[in-house]
């Protein structure tokens, strides 16, 4: 009894608890306070708490909007759903600002302006002029390209305009073309001229056109399958909030009210904490503050309201043609940094783990929240973790309306779908710059076409296969199937160690590239037997990983590979592919007894009946059908209709590309073949011609006959 259990003691005391995990395979991201990649760790065990950025709504998204918002959801979604933390994420919409008020007044007054049908059409004429050279004048200050260019086709197309209307002699057919041509340059002329001398405008004359680009923004991140985020904060609802944020400030001695408005005592609160944590040298960037102060504000209008040249606004005093809200220093609205500072506060609390933005808004504004939230709660802590998305450019340049390579969300799924901009983005760095170019996506769209054949390929060998509760779904792994799995085993943990490595999707999706090309040698050996259960493995940890990256509009279940059906095949519950392959399998095998024999009797009408049912019938239904050289066994593979569409377009382009080619060498072989026999008769009747104008003996023949000669003069003409 003793000797049994001091053996057991024994062997249990010889286990050895493994070392735990290395710093390496812990999640790691580049966080812009240190300018390197730091250990994540949350505030509260798993718990994440994250702001992110959002859209100041005046206008219709662009790629540039995308670049953030999709790279930050593909960080959402692997720290959701593959490092299993619990997220909330609350994003902001700007709804007040400088760029909203300008637009939504210059709307309102051109409406009004159009609506009366009294203006006579000569004051009409005449407020067209002086806009003409309002907007001129306005053009000669400006020293942006991108203006200066708007400017100028503004300007060329009134010129033209007014320089043609006097042909018109119908009224309201002048001030129909006059209100088209004109309307830019006329609703800025009246802004100009009559936004600060009309009475105060009601707040939802702002607001509404704030509410429009909204529904446009969550329309445009519906489509490109960007989460909703968790909470959403207007700058419009939290006014009150803001009022009592601002008041805190200047009680704890960071702020200080000037003429109405509240401004942000940087000097002061960088004696006591530090300001500009993220962009230290541009802390003197008077340029970059400015700007940061909004559209309708100026250093010469402020200068005289600041202590210093470097304090920003928290409150502003509104003009007349300005949302305007009552506050303790008068009628007025939130500033533009303090929106996020307390909206972020507010729903997430004093401190937070993770906030989130486009790199061109490090400095001031990231810069003006982190510095107004520490001066609210008078600590050096409010945000743990900054993450800035990389600049995004159009085939190398800064996108940019004067080099008309502008490109709205709207236009690129025009061109592209969701999943192929969205891997674009996974190939490249979230925190990198990353270029929009044709080049780019056709790299996108083969690596695209490799994810799809794969999976058509493993959809192939998988229906042969018994279900997992079948024993002979079970085999036994040979040679070649323990070297696949090892591969497998090996790039896992690759792929593992660059999720932790700050996300590192470009180097994920190298991974999977490298698990298919090495899946696809395994399936195509000569004569293989491939086991069945292992391609299933290896499919669906690749299918999970296009979920989590968000390249699946919808999660499949656990028995799903490859990408989720189209929209119109997921209304229906019913699996179309499994009820139709018995039928699909059985004319397929009619069609290739039908095909071998017009081999056999070279009937080639047969044959192009067959590739008549493969190429144009069998595509339109979603199903794709591919004779092999060396069997006489077509394989089925069920794909989207469209992208078989757009296959059979792309061959036929390549077909007549190829045609063309062969008739283009084909006329350079005649013209060639005309142009040296030209040249072969133009030598020839050279010759002749050299021959009939010579008017001297050119030759003496000397004809010789036994012992007697003979001399002939040729030019005597004998015969």
């Amino acid at each position: 009894m003793c000797s049994t259990h001091q053996q057991k003691s024994s062997s249990s005391s010889s286990w050895k608890r493994p070392e735990a995990a290395a710093a390496e395979t812990q999640l790691h991201l580049y966080n812009s306070f240190t300018k390197k990649k730091e250990l994540f760790v949350p505030i509260n065990g798993n718990e994440i708490r994250w702001y992110s950025c959002g859209p100041t709504v005046y206008d219709t998204s662009h790629m540039g909007h995308a670049r953030s918002y999709i790279s930050f959801d593909i960080l959402r979604r692997v720290m959701a759903d593959y490092f299993g933390y619990d997220i909330l994420y609350c994003m902001n919409i700007t709804d007040i600002d400088d760029k909203i008020i300008k637009r939504a007044r210059e709307r309102y007054l051109i409406k009004k302006y159009k609506d009366d049908s009294t203006i006579p059409i000569e004051k009409v004429l005449e407020d067209c002029q002086l806009a003409l050279k309002h907007v001129k004048d306005v053009r000669s200050r400006e020293t942006d390209k991108d203006k200066q260019a708007m400017y100028d086709k503004q300007i060329s197309t009134v010129e033209n305009s007014l320089q043609n209307i006097a042909a018109v002699t119908d009224v309201e057919a002048k001030r129909k073309i006059l209100y088209a041509d004109c309307h830019d340059i006329l609703s800025s002329y009246l802004d100009f001229s009559y936004s600060h001398s009309t009475n105060p405008l009601d707040n939802e004359v702002f607001l509404e056109l704030a509410r429009h680009y909204e529904s446009e923004f969550h329309s445009d991140m519906s489509r490109l399958n960007i989460l909703p985020p968790d909470i959403l904060t207007r700058v419009s609802e939290y006014v009150p909030e803001i009022i009592t944020f601002i008041q805190k400030i200047i009680e704890n001695g960071y702020a200080y009210e000037s003429n109405s408005s509240v401004y942000f005592d940087t000097i002061k609160f960088h004696k006591q904490h530090a300001y500009a944590k993220l962009e230290p040298d541009r802390m003197g960037d008077i340029d970059a503050l400015t700007e940061g102060e909004g559209a309708l504000t100026t250093a010469s209008n402020t200068s005289k309201e600041k202590k210093n040249e470097c304090d920003f606004v928290l409150w502003k005093k509104s003009k007349i043609g300005e949302p305007v809200w009552q506050s303790p220093w008068g009628f007025g609205r939130p500033g533009w940094h303090i929106e996020c500072s307390v909206m972020a506060s507010t729903t997430l609390g004093a401190q937070f783990d993770i906030h989130t933005g486009g790199i061109d808004l490090k400095f001031p504004h990231h810069d003006n929240e982190i510095a107004q939230s520490e001066a609210f709660y008078d600590s050096d802590s409010w945000v743990n973790y900054f993450l800035h998305s990389g600049h995004l450019t159009i085939s190398g340049c800064k996108m940019s309306k004067s080099l008309k390579n502008f490109v709205t969300i709207q236009q690129a799924l025009e061109k592209y779908t969701s999943r192929q901009i969205r891997l674009l983005f996974l190939l490249h760095s979230w925190s990198s710059t990353l270029d929009y170019s044709d080049s780019g996506m056709e790299k996108t769209l083969s690596y695209e076409k490799l994810l799809s054949e794969f999976f058509l390929n493993i959809k192939t060998h998988l229906r042969s296969m018994k279900q997992l509760n079948h024993s002979s779904a079970y085999t036994k792994y040979d040679e070649y199937d323990l070297q696949l799995n090892e591969r497998f085993s090996a790039i896992k943990k690759q792929v593992h160690l660059a999720l932790c490595d700050s996300i590192d999707t470009p180097t994920v999706m190298e991974n999977i590239r490298q698990l298919i090309t090495t899946t696809n040698i395994y399936m195509n050996r000569t004569n293989a037997t491939v086991n069945r259960l292992l391609l299933r493995n290896i499919a669906a940890y690749i299918t999970g990983l296009i979920d989590i990256f968000g390249l699946n509009s919808s999660v499949p279940s656990t028995d799903d590979i490859g990408f989720t059906r189209s929209t119109e095949q997921q209304a229906s519950a019913v699996n179309v592919e499994d009820i139709a392959m018995p039928y699909v399998e059985q004319f397929a095998l009619f069609r290739d007894a039908v095909r071998t024999q017009a081999i056999e009797v070279k009937n080639k009408e047969i044959l192009a009946l067959c590739d008549h049912v493969r190429n144009e019938v069998l595509p339109e239904l979603g199903v794709r059908l591919e004779d092999r050289t060396g069997t006489n066994k077509a394989t089925i593979k069920f794909c989207d209709p469209e992208v078989l569409r757009r296959e059979r377009e792309q061959a036929l382009l390549v077909e007549k590309s190829k045609q063309e080619e062969k008739e283009r060498r084909k006329l350079e072989q005649q013209l060639a073949k005309e142009a040296k026999e030209a040249k072969k008769k133009t030598s020839k009747e050279k010759k002749n011609t050299n021959s009939k104008d010579s008017s001297q003996p050119v030759t003496v023949e000397t004809v010789t006959e036994g012992a007697t000669a003979m001399t002939i003069d040729n030019s005597e003409g004998i015969n």
